[in-house]
């Protein structure tokens, strides 16, 4: 997803069913998402026959397009007739509920949820919702998304992959499902001959690779095992572009293979930008499997109903994770944010063994912004790893001002020289924004020839309007020697990435340093005392490159555009029980892999990497490690992934310090404050811990029904969902058995239970803990003795101690005599001490 600063099944059936020749697209008619009461085919634990074969090419939407299969084997016979059973359930309704009517259906939904995706009006909408077949009506709604040195800044290559046997086989028999933009199947990234090894496709996985003009035969391969897209509600609403956003899995965008390469991109792979060598990139889980569900583009972000249909279709194809670099425009509306189509089909993949990796969102750093909310989906939230690019320029006063920029230096001083005061014609009408040098034909190159270009860094360069990469067109096209960009005084508290440039050349992001070079500038010009043309300029100044990396940052940091928690439970804002987010990791300035038709970025035009940032760039990485995990302990459940990464997070930056969190949009390293659990979750990411956390945190499907039903008003809601009833066991978000505790309203007194189970040899604990303040807490046993494969109940009592609404933390941690350490983090929010007075 984006922020200001470049932040960056079913079978679906889209052989669109219409009764229909005519379909009513006028204002009044909508997307809606119908679900059915009868349980979906995972609710039976239907599991699909894996059936050889030698290869399977079929066409769908009249054989515009073909899907294939791109190992020749495993291939679901059986799974692919019971979609089109159910889909011929869902025609049958439309045509008895709607006879003679005019409507469109988009997809059937069959795997994660019964139902299907619809174009009618709301009268006809109306009509479905009263039929006793339907359990749900929803209006579809829009939502958007959201490495060269991380792997080492994580300690993998003497860590993490050395335990799974070295990069060569970290991640292998996985398949990391990403829900994105799509992918350039071209990127050697996804390459699968690099390695003399054998690399089979696993055997659970049954997708297909869809082909097109643009995504032809063979674009899929052993590494990027499934490929396919999915556009059917924005086509329906007239807004899909086919020449920008592509009917195809290609990603005309660069967002979504951005994401798989941080996940799962082939290790050892140079990053030139620019001509600059930047290192050599590799994903987390560098020989794990990727399959694409496109499902967001280019021209205007992506809807639910795709996005579920996505869902959907991964689920049925066997990925073992599933990353999602997107969230919702809006909050959920209902009586729970939990309930909502994308989260309630996450939940159905979360039973069927699927971890689920969701971004946090770019709308922090306010509390409450956190953007994905449920406790089966894995939040991640976004932060800083050690390394820098910066450059500097030093004026001829010798005053020296920092700045950023992708770039080399220049070799010597050279003359000053902005582009207001270079113009061919200075008498003629000019554009206000002449000074951004977007056109080099109003510039006389007798004058920039040979100095460097000051040029203004505008709003226009904000919205996208003007680029950078316009501007260093017109410098190299006039023969500066270099180009110097000043901030315009009322863009205030604007972030930049570094951008990459081809010639010597700064950006000074801050105003008051840009007055300070204007102010040499204009004082250093000699100008004629009656046509006040220029006549002398006298100011120099040297660049400094900026394209060797510093690593001595203090790090990891939250970045001030990291959503943040408490998770809200509804419109109201109420808190919900549930640690959001559940981690951090590296998003800010991460390197990967660009798509060669991607725009998202113009500063990255027909490079094959592009330096990005964002809570995008964050979950991928956790979804890679994911797969670690799950390459490692096969039998863990989505759950034990998610309390492995939680319990051994990393509570200090690379200093031994305290995580440190931004706190503001604008001068965010001048208002920083240390991070608290609704910064952070549990911490920053330690992916050699994860691997061997000791004890962890489980609990299944029945759990979260539990929770859910305990919503009040929820039942006919989850019934409606789930096609499932409420049964007599309901409890509370606290009474999960995550590895967190939060607790928004601690009225004096309450006890908790967390139940961990020893995976890691048998072994003897001792418990600490540090109490919220405002909060007294004890927890009991305070030392116990636990075999591999056992189970112990920690009873934690906690009292409040004073009346306050300010929230609180605190931390439970065991400590194993085998060195193994388990955090569980302690939040309270409003705290109700006893009142003697009111008693007496």
């Amino acid at each position: 997803m984006k922020s200001i600063v470049k932040l960056v099944t079913l079978v679906v059936f889209v052989g669109l069913i219409l009764c229909q020749e005519d379909v009513d697209t006028s204002s009044s008619a909508g997307v809606y998402m119908v679900t059915l009461k009868q349980a979906p085919s995972v609710f039976y634990n239907y599991r699909p026959n894996q059936v050889k074969k030698k290869m399977m090419v079929y066409s769908t939407s009249g054989g515009a397009n073909t899907l294939e299969n791109p190992s020749f084997s495993n291939v679901t016979k059986r799974g692919h007739h019971f979609g089109s059973r159910i889909a011929r359930v869902h025609d049958s309704l439309l045509r008895r509920v709607l006879k003679g009517e005019k409507y469109l259906k988009l997809y059937s939904y069959h795997y994660l949820i019964n139902g299907f995706a619809v174009l009618v009006t709301p009268q006809q909408a109306h009509k479905l919702s009263g039929r006793k077949e339907v359990a749900n009506v929803v209006p579809d709604y829009s939502v958007r998304t959201e490495t060269t040195h991380t792997p080492q800044f994580l300690g993998l290559p003497q860590g993490a992959w050395l335990q799974e046997g070295g990069y060569n086989t970290a991640g292998e028999g996985v398949v990391i499902g990403l829900v994105d933009t799509g992918i350039d199947p071209t990127h050697v990234s996804f390459a699968d001959s690099l390695s003399g090894n054998s690399y089979p496709v696993p055997e659970h996985f049954t997708g297909v690779c869809e082909v097109t003009r643009d995504f032809p035969s063979g674009s899929c391969n052993r590494k990027l095992v499934g490929a396919r897209h999915f556009a059917a509600s924005a086509i329906t609403r007239g807004i899909f572009n086919a020449s920008q956003d592509y009917a195809s899995p290609f990603d005309g965008d660069g967002h979504g293979t951005h994401t798989a390469s941080i996940a799962a991109g082939n290790h050892g792979i140079p990053v030139v930008v620019a001509g600059h060598h930047f290192g050599n990139a590799s994903g987390m889980a560098p020989r794990a499997h990727i399959a694409v569900y496109k499902a967001l583009y280019k021209s205007f972000g992506g809807f639910a109903a795709d996005v579920v249909a996505a869902i959907d279709q991964a689920a049925q194809d066997g990925v073992d994770v599933i990353s999602l670099s997107i969230t919702p425009n809006r909050r959920p509306p209902g009586i729970a944010t939990f309930f909502n189509p994308i989260d309630m089909a996450l939940l159905s993949a979360f039973k069927s063994g699927i971890f689920v990796v969701q971004a946090a969102g770019n709308t922090g750093p306010s509390p409450k912004s956190v953007s994905s909310f449920s406790p089966w989906i894995f939040t991640v939230g976004a932060a800083a790893h050690d390394r820098k690019y910066s450059n500097s320029i030093l004026l001829g006063g010798n005053t020296t001002i920092t700045g950023v920029g992708l770039a080399p230096g220049t070799d010597d001083s050279y003359t000053l020289v902005s582009a207001i005061d270079a113009l061919n014609d200075p008498e003629a009408p000019h554009d206000e924004y002449v000074n951004e040098c977007q056109d080099f034909s109003s510039l006389n190159q007798t004058i920039v020839q040979g100095n460097l270009l000051i040029c203004s860094y505008s709003i226009k360069f904000v919205l996208g309007q003007s680029t950078i990469y316009n501007a260093i067109q017109t410098a190299r096209n006039l023969s500066a020697a270099g180009i110097v960009f000043t901030m315009d005084p009322f863009i205030i508290g604007f972030q930049l990435n570094p951008v990459p440039m081809s010639l010597p050349g700064i950006i000074i992001p801050s105003a008051n340093d840009s007055k300070v070079l204007l102010q040499y500038y204009n004082s250093s010009l000699q100008r004629d005392p009656v046509s006040k043309k220029v006549i002398k300029f006298g100011a120099v100044a040297c660049i400094s490159g900026g394209v060797e990396a510093n690593f001595s940052y203090s790090a990891p940091k939250i970045m001030y555009y990291s959503a943040r928690g408490p998770d809200p439970e509804d419109n109201f804002l109420q808190d919900a029980e549930i640690l959001k987010p559940n981690l951090v990791a590296p998003g800010n300035s991460i390197w990967a892999a660009w798509s060669s038709g991607g725009t998202e970025s113009v500063e990255f035009l027909g490079e094959d990497f592009a330096m990005m940032s964002g809570t995008s760039m964050a979950a991928p990485h956790i979804a890679g490690l994911a797969a670690l995990i799950k390459q490692k302990f096969p039998y863990f459940s989505p759950s034990a992934i998610g309390s492995a990464l939680s319990t051994t997070a990393s509570l200090h930056d690379k200093d031994g310090g305290p995580i440190m969190a931004q706190r503001a949009y604008a001068n965010p390293d001048l208002n920083q404050s240390p991070a608290t659990p609704f910064d952070m979750g549990s911490g920053f990411v330690n992916a050699t811990a994860a691997l061997n956390p000791g004890l962890i945190l489980d609990l299944g499907y029945k759990d979260y029904m539990s929770f859910l039903c305990g919503i009040n008003g929820s039942e006919p809601v989850v019934l409606n969902y789930t096609g499932t009833s409420c049964g007599p066991t309901k409890v509370n978000g606290v009474d999960l058995n995550l590895p967190s505790i939060t607790i928004a309203n601690l009225n004096q007194t309450r006890t908790i239970q967390r139940t961990v189970t020893n995976i890691g040899g048998n072994e003897s604990y001792s418990v600490g803990w540090n109490a919220p303040y405002g909060v007294s807490m004890k927890v009991s046993p305070s030392h116990f003795f636990i075999a591999n494969g056992g189970k112990q109940v920690l009873n934690v009592f906690l009292n409040s101690t004073m009346n306050s609404s300010v929230a609180s933390f605190g931390r439970i941690g065991l400590f194993g005599d085998k060195n193994h350490a388990v955090n569980i983090h302690v939040s309270v929010v409003v705290k109700i001490a006893y009142n003697m007075s009111s008693s007496s």
